[in-house]
C-alpha cells in the first residue's frame, strides 16, 4: 500500500497518452514532457485517502502515551488524509508480546508492516535474528524462538520505524520531543561514524538517534548511511561525551520546532539591574510544596521509564 501514487496525466513528449492507472512515483522514470498531477488530481487524494484508512484499520489510538508522537509519520498522513471516523466494525488486531532484549520495546499493535526493520536488519547484521511470522492478517515481527537482539547495530531499527513499534527502552515515557531540543554532536567512535543528533531537556540527554535529511531519511557520510551503534545510542548519555557542533535545523512546520529558537538573542534580565545587582528573594520552593520531580534526580540516568517509584521520599534519602 503506497502514499506516493501520482496521476500521469502525459507519458512525454514522444507519447503524450495518460497512463491509465495511478502509479507509485517513486518507481516511476522521468520522461521529457511527462505532466505529473499531484494534490491537484482528484484521484490522487481519494486512493491516498484509502491507503490511509487501510493503515489505520488495526492501528491503536496511543498517540498521548505513544514515545513516536510529534515524529510520526502516520500521524502525518492521517492528519492530512485521514477521515473523522472510521467504517471498520470488527475487532482490531491483538499480539502476544514479545521482548527484543532491554533496549528495544517491541509494540506490534502499532505496527503497518512496512518490513523496514526487516530491510535494515539484513544489511546491517550478518544474522538477522527478527523478521515477518504468518501470513495475511495473522503476519507479525517477532523472533521465531524468543530471543533477544544483540548487534551492535540493531539499534537503528527504531529510527526507521515509521511508527511508534519500536521504540527507545531508555527513553520509554520520559519526554515529549517537542519539549527536548535536538542538536547535532559527535565523537570519535571506533565502531560507527559518531556523527548522532541529542535530544536535551536542559543538560540532560535523554536519547540519541541518527542524524535525519529534510525527507526523514538517514543521512549520508562519504557515500555511506550514517548508522551509529548501540554503545553510542544507548550508553553516552552525558552532554560530556560529545562534541557539541550546534543546533538541528527542524521544519517550521513541524511541532518539533515549537519553543526551538535559533539565533535569538536572551532578554536581558531587568530584576538585578533594578535592585542594583541584588537577586531576588525566593517567596517559596515550588519542589516542596508539590513534592514533585525532585530536580535533583536525571531522568537521563534511569535505566527505565520514570514512575511514581522513581520520586518517592524514603528511596530518595537512602
Amino acid at each position: 500500500m503506497r502514499t506516493c501514487l501520482v496521476e500521469v496525466a502525459a507519458g512525454s513528449a514522444a507519447d503524450p497518452r495518460p497512463m491509465p492507472k495511478l502509479v507509485a512515483s517513486c518507481r516511476t522514470n522521468v520522461m521529457d514532457g511527462m505532466v505529473v498531477k499531484n494534490i491537484t488530481s482528484e484521484k490522487v487524494i481519494d486512493a491516498r485517502k484509502g491507503v490511509v484508512e487501510f493503515l489505520l484499520i488495526n492501528h491503536p489510538l496511543d498517540c498521548p502515551i505513544c514515545d513516536q508522537a510529534g515524529e510520526c509519520d502516520l500521524q502525518d498522513l492521517g492528519y492530512e488524509h485521514g477521515a473523522d471516523g472510521t467504517r471498520y466494525e470488527f475487532k482490531r488486531r491483538t499480539f502476544t508480546k514479545h521482548s527484543l532484549g532491554g533496549y528495544i520495546q517491541l509494540h506490534m499493535t502499532r505496527c503497518i508492516l512496512c518490513y523496514r526493520c526487516v530491510f535494515v536488519a539484513d544489511q546491517l547484521t550478518d544474522k538477522r535474528e527478527h523478521g515477518v511470522l504468518d501470513r495475511g492478517d495473522h503476519s507479525e515481527i517477532a523472533t521465531y524462538i524468543e530471543k533477544n537482539l544483540h548487534n551492535d547495530f540493531i539499534g537503528n531499527v527504531i529510527d526507521v520505524c515509521p511508527v511508534g513499534a519500536l521504540t527507545d527502552r531508555t527513553f520509554r515515557f520520559k519526554n515529549r520531543v517537542w519539549f527536548t531540543k535536538p542538536i547535532e554532536a559527535h565523537r570519535d567512535c571506533d565502531k560507527c561514524c559518531g556523527r548522532v543528533r541529542l535530544w536535551l531537556r536542559g543538560e540532560e540527554v535523554l536519547r540519541v538517534t541518527v542524524r535525519k535529511d529534510e525527507w526523514g531519511e538517514v543521512q549520508s557520510y562519504d557515500g555511506k548511511p550514517g548508522w551509529i551503534c548501540n554503545t553510542c545510542r544507548f550508553e553516552k548519555k552525558h552532554i560530556n561525551d560529545w562534541q557539541i557542533e550546534g543546533p538541528t535545523k527542524v521544519n517550521r512546520h513541524s511541532v518539533i520546532a515549537q519553543g526551538h529558537y535559533v539565533g535569538v538573542m536572551k532578554p536581558e534580565e531587568t530584576i538585578a539591574k533594578v535592585m542594583h545587582g541584588r537577586a531576588p528573594k525566593l517567596l517559596m520552593d515550588i519542589h516542596d510544596v508539590s513534592d514533585v520531580n525532585e530536580p535533583d534526580i536525571d531522568l537521563s540516568a534511569i535505566p527505565g521509564p520514570a514512575t511514581s517509584e522513581t520520586f518517592e521520599k524514603d528511596k530518595l534519602d537512602l
